[in-house]
């Protein structure tokens, strides 16, 4: 059986579920700290992330599977799944929709700990551009990813 995905632009009514992606993500996430509340991010979510990106969503079934989240400028700032949608393609939908769109390029920082998003991105063309000690609020060592664009 196959389900069906569709990729959507968010509305504000996705704002709470992506956060919950998001701060599942955290949750699940052994190496990674909780720096702020599911409270707080959801309000980041609504005051920020959708006032600055153009959040795409992956729905399944009628939920909220996972997202991205391209900046105009061509960076991502966010790209989270569900557990139960890894491994599924859909990250790979988003990310394909990311560069039929910004087709010059595309950036994003992943944590240096985060070896699936690093093969994921590495399977997908981003190579690595530097490398921080930890320049975040989580204070861990992260590295900036680029697509130089091309055929997705």
């Amino acid at each position: 059986m196959t389900t069906e995905v569709i990729l959507r632009p968010a509305s504000p009514q996705d704002t709470d579920r992506c956060a919950g992606i998001h701060s599942a993500w955290i949750d699940d996430t052994p190496w990674m700290p909780r720096v702020h509340p599911l409270s707080d991010m959801e309000r980041h979510y609504r005051e920020s992330v959708f006032g600055t990106a153009e959040l795409i969503v992956a729905e399944v079934d009628g939920d909220v599977a996972g997202f991205l989240a391209p900046s105009p400028d061509g960076f991502v700032t966010a790209l989270y799944l569900a557990s139960s949608a890894r491994g599924q393609g859909i990250g790979a939908r988003l990310i394909d929709m990311a560069k039929e769109r910004r087709p010059t390029g595309l950036s994003l920082w992943t944590f240096e700990a985060n070896m699936d998003a690093r093969r994921f991105y590495g399977r997908h063309g981003f190579v690595e551009q530097r490398r921080t000690a930890g320049d975040n609020e989580e204070r861990l060592p992260d590295v900036l990813l680029r697509w130089p664009g091309g055929a997705a």
